[in-house]
């Protein structure tokens, strides 16, 4: 499943791809994958990206 929500809150922090790859010490490859939905992040990742985007786990990976 795409996260859009990902995507949406990168994008509204004007950041891009590789840019919060950098932010997090992954590639952008990662990044792209993640909002794809072709990879389940780790919860250290998850971690890293709701502190760079500053939202909360729910608010970016849990699924309603």
């Amino acid at each position: 499943m795409k996260n859009l929500r990902l995507k949406a809150a990168r994008a509204g922090m004007d950041l891009s791809q590789e840019q919060l790859a950098d932010i997090c010490k992954v590639s952008r490859q990662t990044i792209s994958a993640i909002e794809k939905g072709d990879y389940n992040p780790t919860i250290n990742l998850c971690i890293a990206i709701c502190k760079a985007l500053n939202k909360t786990l729910d608010e970016l990976f849990w699924e309603d």
